[in-house]
Protein backbone atom coordinates (compact mmCIF):
# COMPACT_ATOMS: atom_id res chain seq x y z
CA UNK A 1 0.00 0.00 0.00
CA UNK A 2 1.24 3.32 -0.90
CA UNK A 3 2.87 5.56 1.99
CA UNK A 4 3.67 8.74 -0.12
CA UNK A 5 2.06 9.42 -3.92
CA UNK A 6 3.73 11.43 -6.90
CA UNK A 7 2.05 12.92 -9.44
CA UNK A 8 -0.74 10.81 -11.39
CA UNK A 9 1.34 10.12 -14.70
CA UNK A 10 4.41 8.22 -12.27
CA UNK A 11 1.60 5.82 -11.46
CA UNK A 12 0.24 5.60 -14.59
CA UNK A 13 3.93 5.10 -16.35
CA UNK A 14 4.13 2.32 -13.38
CA UNK A 15 1.26 0.70 -13.02
CA UNK A 16 1.90 -1.76 -15.58
CA UNK A 17 5.10 -3.58 -13.63
CA UNK A 18 3.66 -2.61 -10.17
CA UNK A 19 0.34 -4.66 -10.35
CA UNK A 20 2.35 -7.95 -10.26
CA UNK A 21 1.10 -9.32 -6.94
CA UNK A 22 4.84 -11.55 -6.17
CA UNK A 23 7.79 -9.88 -4.01
CA UNK A 24 9.70 -8.84 -7.53
CA UNK A 25 7.25 -6.07 -8.27
CA UNK A 26 7.62 -4.35 -5.20
CA UNK A 27 9.78 -1.11 -4.65
CA UNK A 28 13.41 -1.56 -3.93
CA UNK A 29 13.24 -2.14 -0.15
CA UNK A 30 16.45 -1.22 1.31
CA UNK A 31 18.27 -4.16 2.76
CA UNK A 32 19.53 -2.90 6.31
CA UNK A 33 22.90 -3.96 7.37
CA UNK A 34 21.30 -6.52 9.69
CA UNK A 35 19.71 -8.48 6.54
CA UNK A 36 23.54 -9.47 5.66
CA UNK A 37 25.05 -10.53 9.54
CA UNK A 38 22.84 -11.63 12.38
CA UNK A 39 24.71 -10.71 15.88
CA UNK A 40 26.12 -13.45 17.71
CA UNK A 41 24.10 -12.66 20.92
CA UNK A 42 20.58 -11.86 18.99
CA UNK A 43 17.93 -13.32 21.15
CA UNK A 44 17.24 -16.87 22.38
CA UNK A 45 17.77 -19.79 20.72
CA UNK A 46 15.24 -21.60 18.58
CA UNK A 47 15.41 -24.94 16.75
CA UNK A 48 12.20 -24.15 15.13
CA UNK A 49 12.08 -22.48 11.15
CA UNK A 50 9.05 -20.46 11.62
CA UNK A 51 10.62 -19.05 15.01
CA UNK A 52 13.63 -18.68 13.33
CA UNK A 53 12.58 -16.52 10.15
CA UNK A 54 10.23 -14.45 12.64
CA UNK A 55 13.32 -13.39 14.69
CA UNK A 56 15.41 -12.84 11.73
CA UNK A 57 12.94 -10.36 10.33
CA UNK A 58 12.38 -8.89 13.73
CA UNK A 59 15.63 -7.66 13.50
CA UNK A 60 15.42 -6.16 10.41
CA UNK A 61 13.18 -3.49 11.65
CA UNK A 62 14.73 0.17 11.16
CA UNK A 63 15.08 1.46 14.38
CA UNK A 64 12.99 -2.30 16.06
CA UNK A 65 10.35 -0.41 14.42
CA UNK A 66 9.10 0.02 11.00
CA UNK A 67 10.57 -0.82 7.14
CA UNK A 68 11.97 1.84 4.59
CA UNK A 69 11.50 1.71 1.25
CA UNK A 70 14.67 3.84 -0.94
CA UNK A 71 13.57 5.30 -4.44
CA UNK A 72 16.71 6.74 -5.95
CA UNK A 73 18.09 9.18 -3.39
CA UNK A 74 15.33 9.16 -1.21
CA UNK A 75 14.31 6.69 1.67
CA UNK A 76 10.44 6.27 2.52
CA UNK A 77 9.20 4.71 6.01
CA UNK A 78 7.27 1.61 4.62
CA UNK A 79 3.63 1.23 6.14
CA UNK A 80 2.37 -1.87 3.88
CA UNK A 81 5.83 -3.69 4.62
CA UNK A 82 5.67 -3.06 8.35
CA UNK A 83 2.08 -4.40 8.65
CA UNK A 84 3.25 -7.73 6.43
CA UNK A 85 6.13 -7.63 9.30
CA UNK A 86 3.80 -7.09 11.85
CA UNK A 87 1.33 -9.57 11.00
CA UNK A 88 3.86 -12.49 10.36
CA UNK A 89 5.47 -12.10 13.96
CA UNK A 90 1.88 -12.42 15.61
CA UNK A 91 1.52 -15.31 13.25
CA UNK A 92 4.93 -16.92 14.79
CA UNK A 93 4.11 -16.03 18.06
CA UNK A 94 7.65 -14.36 18.92
CA UNK A 95 9.03 -10.97 18.63
CA UNK A 96 6.23 -8.91 20.53
CA UNK A 97 8.58 -6.34 21.74
CA UNK A 98 9.56 -5.76 18.24
CA UNK A 99 5.41 -5.60 17.19
CA UNK A 100 4.57 -3.47 20.17
CA UNK A 101 7.18 -1.02 18.80
CA UNK A 102 5.88 -1.31 15.17
CA UNK A 103 2.03 -0.61 16.44
CA UNK A 104 3.30 2.45 18.44
CA UNK A 105 5.16 3.39 15.27
CA UNK A 106 1.80 2.71 12.90
CA UNK A 107 -0.14 4.89 15.58
CA UNK A 108 1.51 7.96 15.28
CA UNK A 109 -0.85 10.71 13.64
CA UNK A 110 1.43 11.53 10.90
CA UNK A 111 2.53 7.70 9.96
CA UNK A 112 -1.09 7.59 10.03
CA UNK A 113 -2.58 9.61 8.00
CA UNK A 114 1.02 9.32 5.53
CA UNK A 115 -0.76 5.89 4.83
CA UNK A 116 -4.37 5.93 4.10
CA UNK A 117 -4.61 9.75 2.57
CA UNK A 118 -2.58 12.22 0.95
CA UNK A 119 -2.06 15.97 0.61
CA UNK A 120 -4.99 16.49 -2.30
CA UNK A 121 -7.73 14.73 0.52
CA UNK A 122 -7.63 11.10 -1.37
CA UNK A 123 -8.82 8.05 0.53
CA UNK A 124 -7.31 4.28 0.07
CA UNK A 125 -9.52 1.54 0.78
CA UNK A 126 -6.95 -0.85 0.70
CA UNK A 127 -4.92 1.06 3.65
CA UNK A 128 -7.68 1.50 5.67
CA UNK A 129 -8.49 -2.22 5.62
CA UNK A 130 -4.95 -3.42 6.06
CA UNK A 131 -4.08 -1.11 9.21
CA UNK A 132 -7.49 -2.22 10.33
CA UNK A 133 -6.25 -5.92 10.53
CA UNK A 134 -3.22 -5.49 12.06
CA UNK A 135 -4.48 -3.19 14.83
CA UNK A 136 -7.26 -6.11 15.77
CA UNK A 137 -4.35 -8.96 15.43
CA UNK A 138 -2.71 -6.88 18.00
CA UNK A 139 -6.12 -6.76 19.88
CA UNK A 140 -6.42 -2.68 19.94
CA UNK A 141 -9.31 -1.24 18.56
CA UNK A 142 -9.13 -0.18 14.95
CA UNK A 143 -12.44 2.18 15.26
CA UNK A 144 -10.09 4.42 17.53
CA UNK A 145 -6.88 3.81 16.64
CA UNK A 146 -3.84 7.17 16.85
CA UNK A 147 -7.61 9.19 17.09
CA UNK A 148 -8.56 7.85 13.31
CA UNK A 149 -11.47 5.69 12.91
CA UNK A 150 -9.88 2.53 10.53
CA UNK A 151 -13.31 1.18 10.16
CA UNK A 152 -15.69 4.23 9.64
CA UNK A 153 -12.72 5.35 7.08
CA UNK A 154 -12.87 2.03 5.53
CA UNK A 155 -17.27 1.52 5.45
CA UNK A 156 -17.21 5.37 3.96
CA UNK A 157 -15.20 3.57 0.94
CA UNK A 158 -18.00 0.81 0.10
CA UNK A 159 -19.38 1.76 -3.28
CA UNK A 160 -23.27 0.37 -3.74
CA UNK A 161 -21.96 -2.46 -5.82
CA UNK A 162 -20.15 -3.85 -2.41
CA UNK A 163 -16.79 -2.94 -3.82
CA UNK A 164 -14.20 -0.88 -1.71
CA UNK A 165 -12.49 2.16 -3.90
CA UNK A 166 -10.10 4.53 -3.63
CA UNK A 167 -11.43 8.28 -3.37
CA UNK A 168 -8.74 10.14 -5.43
CA UNK A 169 -7.84 12.91 -7.60
CA UNK A 170 -6.15 10.13 -9.60
CA UNK A 171 -7.66 8.82 -12.95
CA UNK A 172 -6.88 5.37 -11.45
CA UNK A 173 -8.53 3.55 -8.57
CA UNK A 174 -5.79 1.21 -7.02
CA UNK A 175 -8.34 -1.19 -5.25
CA UNK A 176 -8.23 -4.98 -6.40
CA UNK A 177 -8.79 -8.53 -4.98
CA UNK A 178 -6.62 -7.82 -2.50
CA UNK A 179 -8.29 -4.58 -0.96
CA UNK A 180 -11.49 -6.25 -0.71
CA UNK A 181 -10.57 -9.49 0.54
CA UNK A 182 -8.57 -7.93 3.17
CA UNK A 183 -11.51 -5.61 3.61
CA UNK A 184 -13.56 -8.46 4.29
CA UNK A 185 -11.54 -10.06 7.02
CA UNK A 186 -10.97 -7.25 8.74
CA UNK A 187 -14.84 -6.14 9.13
CA UNK A 188 -15.65 -9.50 9.99
CA UNK A 189 -13.04 -9.48 12.60
CA UNK A 190 -14.34 -6.29 13.68
CA UNK A 191 -18.34 -7.50 13.54
CA UNK A 192 -19.76 -8.70 10.89
CA UNK A 193 -18.54 -8.03 6.92
CA UNK A 194 -21.15 -6.32 4.73
CA UNK A 195 -23.26 -8.72 2.99
CA UNK A 196 -22.85 -6.90 -0.45
CA UNK A 197 -19.40 -6.62 0.06
CA UNK A 198 -18.81 -10.42 0.43
CA UNK A 199 -21.22 -11.09 -2.16
CA UNK A 200 -18.97 -8.72 -4.36
CA UNK A 201 -16.15 -10.76 -3.93
CA UNK A 202 -17.57 -13.71 -4.45
CA UNK A 203 -19.01 -12.71 -7.55
CA UNK A 204 -15.65 -12.12 -9.09
CA UNK A 205 -14.92 -15.72 -9.02
CA UNK A 206 -13.71 -16.76 -12.71
CA UNK A 207 -15.40 -19.65 -14.32
CA UNK A 208 -12.68 -21.98 -13.35
CA UNK A 209 -12.79 -21.09 -9.94
CA UNK A 210 -10.30 -19.12 -8.97
CA UNK A 211 -9.84 -16.04 -8.55
CA UNK A 212 -8.29 -12.65 -11.08
CA UNK A 213 -6.29 -10.08 -8.86
CA UNK A 214 -7.93 -6.58 -11.33
CA UNK A 215 -11.86 -6.90 -11.38
CA UNK A 216 -13.78 -6.36 -14.38
CA UNK A 217 -11.11 -7.32 -16.65
CA UNK A 218 -12.27 -8.52 -20.07
CA UNK A 219 -11.27 -12.13 -19.74
CA UNK A 220 -11.44 -13.30 -15.85
CA UNK A 221 -7.91 -14.65 -15.54
CA UNK A 222 -7.31 -16.83 -11.77
CA UNK A 223 -4.15 -16.06 -9.82
CA UNK A 224 -2.26 -17.70 -7.16
CA UNK A 225 -2.14 -14.95 -4.77
CA UNK A 226 -5.34 -13.23 -5.30
CA UNK A 227 -7.27 -16.64 -5.04
CA UNK A 228 -5.22 -17.59 -1.98
CA UNK A 229 -6.73 -14.32 -0.71
CA UNK A 230 -10.05 -14.47 -1.60
CA UNK A 231 -10.56 -17.61 -0.13
CA UNK A 232 -9.51 -17.37 3.22
CA UNK A 233 -11.91 -13.93 3.31
CA UNK A 234 -15.08 -15.94 1.73
CA UNK A 235 -14.18 -18.67 4.65
CA UNK A 236 -14.21 -15.76 7.13
CA UNK A 237 -17.40 -14.18 5.89
CA UNK A 238 -18.75 -18.01 6.38
CA UNK A 239 -18.95 -18.63 2.56
CA UNK A 240 -17.80 -21.86 2.85
CA UNK A 241 -19.81 -23.36 -0.45
CA UNK A 242 -18.65 -20.03 -2.29
CA UNK A 243 -14.81 -21.06 -1.15
CA UNK A 244 -14.64 -24.60 -2.13
CA UNK A 245 -14.07 -24.28 -5.97
CA UNK A 246 -11.42 -21.24 -5.09
CA UNK A 247 -9.44 -24.31 -2.75
CA UNK A 248 -9.90 -26.75 -5.64
CA UNK A 249 -8.53 -24.02 -7.89
CA UNK A 250 -5.39 -22.97 -5.79
CA UNK A 251 -4.39 -26.95 -4.99
CA UNK A 252 -4.21 -27.50 -8.73
CA UNK A 253 -1.59 -25.13 -9.08
CA UNK A 254 1.02 -26.77 -7.12
CA UNK A 255 4.07 -27.44 -8.71
CA UNK A 256 6.08 -30.85 -8.15
CA UNK A 257 8.75 -28.72 -6.03
CA UNK A 258 5.83 -28.50 -3.78
CA UNK A 259 5.83 -24.67 -4.67
CA UNK A 260 3.20 -22.32 -6.50
CA UNK A 261 3.86 -20.24 -9.27
CA UNK A 262 2.82 -16.65 -9.90
CA UNK A 263 0.90 -16.39 -12.86
CA UNK A 264 0.34 -12.89 -12.79
CA UNK A 265 4.19 -12.41 -13.85
CA UNK A 266 5.42 -12.59 -17.02
CA UNK A 267 7.46 -15.16 -18.45
CA UNK A 268 8.96 -18.12 -16.97
CA UNK A 269 8.79 -16.19 -13.61
CA UNK A 270 4.94 -16.75 -13.83
CA UNK A 271 5.26 -20.73 -13.69
CA UNK A 272 8.44 -21.43 -11.39
CA UNK A 273 7.86 -21.51 -7.63
CA UNK A 274 8.32 -18.36 -5.20
CA UNK A 275 8.22 -17.75 -1.40
CA UNK A 276 5.49 -15.02 -1.53
CA UNK A 277 2.81 -16.82 -3.81
CA UNK A 278 3.52 -20.51 -1.58
CA UNK A 279 3.32 -19.00 1.48
CA UNK A 280 -0.43 -17.09 0.87
CA UNK A 281 -1.16 -20.39 -0.90
CA UNK A 282 -0.15 -23.00 1.77
CA UNK A 283 -2.13 -20.25 4.35
CA UNK A 284 -5.66 -20.70 2.49
CA UNK A 285 -5.09 -24.39 1.54
CA UNK A 286 -4.58 -25.34 5.58
CA UNK A 287 -7.68 -22.85 6.13
CA UNK A 288 -9.42 -24.39 3.51
CA UNK A 289 -8.70 -27.98 4.96
CA UNK A 290 -6.29 -28.88 2.31
CA UNK A 291 -3.60 -29.95 4.62
CA UNK A 292 -1.82 -32.83 2.14
CA UNK A 293 -1.15 -29.97 -0.18
CA UNK A 294 -0.45 -27.50 2.27
CA UNK A 295 2.00 -29.69 3.77
CA UNK A 296 4.13 -29.63 0.46
CA UNK A 297 4.15 -26.15 0.63
CA UNK A 298 5.72 -25.77 3.46
CA UNK A 299 8.15 -28.50 2.81
CA UNK A 300 9.36 -26.24 -0.19
CA UNK A 301 9.46 -23.32 1.73
CA UNK A 302 11.61 -24.76 4.50
CA UNK A 303 14.08 -25.53 1.59
CA UNK A 304 14.35 -21.84 0.59
CA UNK A 305 15.53 -21.25 4.50
CA UNK A 306 18.82 -19.70 4.97
CA UNK A 307 20.45 -22.16 7.11
CA UNK A 308 23.25 -21.88 9.77
CA UNK A 309 26.13 -21.04 6.87
CA UNK A 310 24.28 -18.22 5.27
CA UNK A 311 24.77 -14.95 6.65
CA UNK A 312 21.04 -14.30 6.66
CA UNK A 313 20.39 -17.30 9.10
CA UNK A 314 16.41 -17.65 9.43
CA UNK A 315 15.53 -16.02 6.32
CA UNK A 316 13.48 -17.40 4.00
CA UNK A 317 14.69 -16.65 0.06
CA UNK A 318 12.20 -15.62 -2.32
CA UNK A 319 13.18 -18.59 -5.04
CA UNK A 320 15.60 -21.23 -5.21
CA UNK A 321 18.04 -19.04 -7.25
CA UNK A 322 20.76 -16.81 -5.25
CA UNK A 323 19.85 -14.89 -1.69
CA UNK A 324 18.12 -11.02 -2.94
CA UNK A 325 17.78 -9.07 0.21
CA UNK A 326 15.81 -6.71 -1.27
CA UNK A 327 13.18 -9.14 -1.81
CA UNK A 328 13.78 -11.27 1.58
CA UNK A 329 11.72 -9.19 4.32
CA UNK A 330 8.47 -9.95 2.27
CA UNK A 331 9.40 -12.93 1.15
CA UNK A 332 10.12 -14.34 4.38
CA UNK A 333 6.92 -12.25 6.28
CA UNK A 334 4.85 -14.32 3.31
CA UNK A 335 6.62 -17.47 3.89
CA UNK A 336 5.75 -17.34 7.84
CA UNK A 337 2.13 -17.07 6.76
CA UNK A 338 2.13 -20.50 4.96
CA UNK A 339 4.36 -22.23 7.52
CA UNK A 340 1.63 -21.50 10.64
CA UNK A 341 -1.01 -21.86 8.76
CA UNK A 342 -2.70 -19.16 10.67
CA UNK A 343 -5.93 -17.53 8.42
CA UNK A 344 -6.08 -13.89 8.81
CA UNK A 345 -9.30 -14.10 10.55
CA UNK A 346 -7.26 -15.86 13.64
CA UNK A 347 -3.92 -14.43 13.59
CA UNK A 348 -3.44 -12.61 17.23
CA UNK A 349 -0.65 -11.48 19.59
CA UNK A 350 -2.49 -12.98 22.53
CA UNK A 351 0.15 -14.97 24.26
CA UNK A 352 3.20 -14.38 21.86
CA UNK A 353 6.80 -14.66 23.37
CA UNK A 354 8.49 -11.05 23.95
CA UNK A 355 11.70 -12.04 22.31
CA UNK A 356 13.19 -12.06 18.99
CA UNK A 357 14.94 -15.69 18.82
CA UNK A 358 17.92 -16.97 16.26
CA UNK A 359 18.19 -20.21 14.85
CA UNK A 360 20.42 -22.64 17.30
CA UNK A 361 23.48 -22.93 15.14
CA UNK A 362 26.24 -24.96 16.49
CA UNK A 363 29.73 -23.42 17.60
CA UNK A 364 31.45 -21.98 14.24
CA UNK A 365 35.09 -24.15 13.53
CA UNK A 366 38.32 -22.92 12.11
CA UNK A 367 39.01 -24.67 8.88
CA UNK A 368 41.72 -24.02 6.23
CA UNK A 369 39.55 -24.83 3.54
CA UNK A 370 36.43 -22.97 2.35
CA UNK A 371 33.18 -25.56 3.18
CA UNK A 372 30.27 -26.37 0.46
CA UNK A 373 28.70 -28.67 2.07
CA UNK A 374 25.36 -29.13 3.53
CA UNK A 375 26.59 -30.16 6.94
CA UNK A 376 25.85 -26.96 9.05
CA UNK A 377 21.84 -27.08 7.68
CA UNK A 378 20.00 -27.53 11.26
CA UNK A 379 17.79 -30.67 11.70
CA UNK A 380 14.48 -29.57 10.25
CA UNK A 381 15.83 -27.22 7.34
CA UNK A 382 16.19 -29.80 5.14
CA UNK A 383 17.81 -28.98 1.51
CA UNK A 384 18.04 -25.60 2.89
CA UNK A 385 21.44 -24.84 1.29
CA UNK A 386 22.01 -22.03 3.24
CA UNK A 387 25.88 -21.11 2.30
CA UNK A 388 24.39 -20.87 -1.38
CA UNK A 389 21.37 -18.90 -0.62
CA UNK A 390 23.61 -16.49 0.75
CA UNK A 391 26.48 -16.39 -1.87
CA UNK A 392 25.42 -13.27 -2.93
CA UNK A 393 24.01 -10.09 -1.70
CA UNK A 394 22.72 -8.51 -5.05
CA UNK A 395 19.52 -9.41 -6.37
CA UNK A 396 19.25 -10.69 -9.90
CA UNK A 397 17.54 -11.37 -12.91
CA UNK A 398 14.05 -9.31 -12.96
CA UNK A 399 15.15 -8.22 -9.42
CA UNK A 400 17.83 -6.40 -10.94
CA UNK A 401 15.42 -5.13 -13.89
CA UNK A 402 12.73 -3.75 -11.82
CA UNK A 403 15.19 -1.81 -9.42
CA UNK A 404 16.43 -0.08 -12.24
CA UNK A 405 13.37 0.77 -13.64
CA UNK A 406 12.46 2.05 -10.16
CA UNK A 407 15.23 4.21 -10.11
CA UNK A 408 14.16 5.95 -13.02
CA UNK A 409 10.98 6.30 -11.24
CA UNK A 410 12.45 7.86 -8.93
CA UNK A 411 13.94 9.99 -10.88
CA UNK A 412 10.89 11.20 -12.37
CA UNK A 413 9.00 11.74 -9.47
CA UNK A 414 11.92 14.79 -8.54
CA UNK A 415 11.42 16.20 -11.65
CA UNK A 416 7.87 16.36 -10.87
CA UNK A 417 8.93 17.91 -7.54
CA UNK A 418 6.46 15.48 -5.43
CA UNK A 419 7.01 13.99 -2.26
CA UNK A 420 4.47 11.00 -3.05
CA UNK A 421 5.05 7.92 -4.67
CA UNK A 422 1.95 5.82 -5.91
CA UNK A 423 2.44 2.02 -5.99
CA UNK A 424 -0.10 -0.20 -6.51
CA UNK A 425 1.93 -3.09 -5.62
CA UNK A 426 1.43 -1.36 -1.75
CA UNK A 427 -2.22 -0.94 -1.96
CA UNK A 428 -2.91 -4.75 -2.43
CA UNK A 429 -0.20 -5.46 0.41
Amino acid sequence: MPLRRTAPVLAVALSAFLAAPAALAEPATSAPASALAEPADAGPVTTKPVEAAAGWLARQLVDGERFETVIGPDTFPDQGLTIDALLALDAAGVAQDNAAKALAWLEKPETINAYVTDEEGSQYAGAYAKLALAVLAQGKDPANFGGVDLIAGLTALQAPSGRFTDKTSYPSDFTNNFSQSIAVVALERHGTAPEAAVTFLAGSACPDGGFPLQFAQATCTSQVDATAMAVQALLAAGRTADAADGVAWLAGRQLADGGFPDNGLPGDKGTTSNANSTGLAAQALRVGGRDDVADRAVAYLTKLQVGCAGAATGAINYDAGDFQPGNAIRATSQAILGLTGVSLADISSAGDKPAAPVLDCPAPTTTTEPSTSDTDTPAGFAGSGGDELARTGVPVGPALWLGTLLLVAGALAMTLGRKRYATVKEQQR
